[in-house]
């Protein structure tokens, strides 16, 4: 079997033993050591890279972007992603990296899934996704930089179903089996998404594409019987001439009571269905109907291409993949976090890219938009707590949050307003929530708020990065602004420290205003109001890094707010492993 494999075998032997299971179940909640892997180099956060996570997938080392063709099989967890195997920028002759978990937290790199070999291929092995077919048989769509430098869409299939880490893959013998059609440009026709059945068998599957002769992005609708031939439908499912080209779109239900996910092909009443395409570096979403027998997506709005289009995240968030976890029976997403520094320092570190924590997905109760919430598996690393009940921030108020490691933590705060008298006017529908976060435009003293916490702070607050609220008087109901301001994350210059900002869909009056950050050296992933709006962050402090990091909870409002409570973990780190054979 060879030396490695057998190494590989005793070490998720080992992983299955302290979870107290066997092979094909998933597992939440167990906690591993280092030495579990004796045979991995185990990655995070050190002095020599301190921008480096601990417990954020990251490839072991060069380029890495869009999350793909994430699945559960057999009760093994599998990701591929996009991995630049020649260098830390992005480049021909990308591959699909695959790592496997068993948790969604501790992960082992395998070989490479699929690397450019064939003329339809050659120069690259772009996006796409994973669908299991009947018979528990999984499929891999995928785009192919041919000869000619056209995207073409391809198809793999394991070579071995009984290997239970699917670790080679066999491309079909007459890719590609998609070609861009008439009008859609060449270079623009990419990233198919998880494939679904209709009430007639057939498969459908959306494309990403756009049309210069129409000006329009779209996603383009094939149909297949069999899997492997397809035939274009006529319309796109649903297209926008707002925006160009829509990259890595995704196409699901959810249902409209309940936090279960639903799978990919299923219909009826109780479910709406999600739009989702990428573009303008964010995800965009819209929901609404599907009626398969007219091939028509109804959405309920449309993007416009301006501040009030919904999204995933508000902050670095793109990309992004879901998948059906029949497990657990949820939706599960995973977003591609990019830097913030420059090219030049991504080659120095030898990385550049991350994956957000997965995220549970679903249809909040009023029906308007996603919540979405970090995956309870993620707390299974939660190690020493801090709890502070009840206490009251004056105006200017700052505290520490000691006891815990701030560069690598879990923290979840909860805000407790008085009466609401005379809050600030605003318009949401006309202001850009960005420009209200800005301190360059507006004071930083409102009656309330601004009201949060400081994470990756220096001891003196020369660094931090603010994540914070705002309360605001609308028509006929009060505004929540979340914002997550970069402007003073590093005293290092050359580099983005934007500033983000969300309007929160709660009612300040009605429930109390919860904040919970996950925080990991260099990138902060923040849920406002249970997950209603969601700001990832990247930052690169020079000062509070590892043990010189700091967290506070502030209030620069002239109001007084209460922290009815916080929660604040240290957190463990994850064991992400490589093979030699990676690097």
């Amino acid at each position: 079997m060879g030396l490695f494999k057998i190494l590989f075998w005793g070490i998720f032997c080992v992983l299955l033993l302290r979870s107290g299971i066997g092979i094909g179940i998933g597992i939440s909640g167990p906690h591993y050591s280092e030495e579990d892997f004796p045979a991995l180099e185990v990655t995070g956060s050190s002095n020599k890279q301190p921008y480096r996570t601990s417990y954020h997938f990251q490839s072991p080392q060069n380029w890495l972007n869009d999350p793909n063709g994430p699945m559960h099989y057999n009760g093994v967890y599998h990701l591929f992603y996009q991995y630049n195997p020649h260098g830390a920028v992005f480049g021909d002759g990308m591959v699909w990296a695959h790592s496997v978990s068993y948790d969604l937290v501790n992960w082992i790199h395998l070989d490479h899934a699929l690397y450019p070999t064939e003329p339809y291929d050659i120069n690259s092995c772009w996006s796409g996704s994973a669908t299991i077919l009947p018979g528990n048989k999984p499929v891999i769509l995928y785009t192919g930089i041919d000869a000619n430098k056209c995207q073409v869409q391809n198809l793999a299939t394991p070579k071995n179903l009984s290997d239970p880490l699917l670790t080679e893959w066999v491309k079909f013998s007459q890719n590609p089996i998609m070609i861009p059609p008439e009008g859609v440009e060449p270079d623009n026709f990419r990233d198919p998404t998880t494939a679904w059945q209709g009430p007639d068998g057939k498969w459908r599957v959306v494309v990403g594409g756009h049309s210069h002769r129409y000006n329009r992005g779209m996603a383009i609708l094939y149909h297949s019987v069999d899997f492997f031939h397809w035939t274009k439908y006529q319309d796109p499912l649903y297209s926008s001439e707002v925006e160009g080209m829509w990259e890595c779109p995704d196409f699901y239900p959810v249902y409209i009571n309940g936090t279960n996910g639903v799978d990919t092909s299923d219909l009826g009443p109780d479910v709406k269905h999600v739009m989702k395409a990428s573009f303008n570096s964010h995800d965009y979403y819209v929901l609404g109907n599907y009626i398969p027998e007219k091939e028509k997506f109804l959405p309920e709005t449309h993007f416009t291409g301006g501040f009030l289009d919904l999204r995933y995240d508000y902050g670095k968030f793109y990309a992004s993949k879901t998948f059906f976890d029949n497990v657990k029976s949820r939706r599960i997403l995973w977003g591609w976090v990019n830097e913030s520094d420059s090219t030049k320092d991504d080659i120095q570190k030898g990385w550049s890219g991350l994956q957000s924590i997965p995220r549970q997905v679903w249809l909040d109760t009023r029906g308007k938009q996603l919540v979405q919430w970090p995956i309870e598996e993620i707390d299974a690393l939660r190690g020493k707590r801090v709890s502070i009940h009840e206490k009251k921030l004056k105006k200017g108020s700052v505290f520490e949050v000691s006891g815990i490691t701030a560069s690598q933590a879990d923290v979840e705060v909860v805000f407790e307003l008085p009466k609401l008298e005379r809050p600030e006017f605003i318009d949401t529908s006309s202001v850009d929530p960005v420009h209200l976060c800005d301190n360059k435009h507006e004071p930083i003293n409102h009656r309330f708020g601004p009201f949060g916490l400081y994470a990756l702070a220096a001891k003196d607050l020369t660094e931090r990065t603010s994540i914070f609220f705002r309360i605001f008087r609308g028509h006929n109901k009060h505004v929540v602004l979340m914002c997550s301001d970069q402007s003073r994350s590093s005293l290092r210059k050359n580099m983005d420290k934007s500033t983000f900002g969300a309007f929160v869909d709660v009612d300040p009056q009605q429930e109390k205003i919860s904040l919970r950050s996950l925080i990991d050296h260099s990138i902060v992933e923040s849920f406002g109001g249970g997950g209603s709006a969601c700001i990832t962050s990247r930052v690169y402090p020079k000062l509070a890094i590892d043990d010189e990091a700091h967290l506070f909870v502030f209030n620069n409002g002239t109001m007084n707010v209460t922290v009815s409570k916080l929660n604040a973990w240290s957190m463990n780190r994850a064991l992400i492993g490589h093979q030699d054979s990676l690097i």
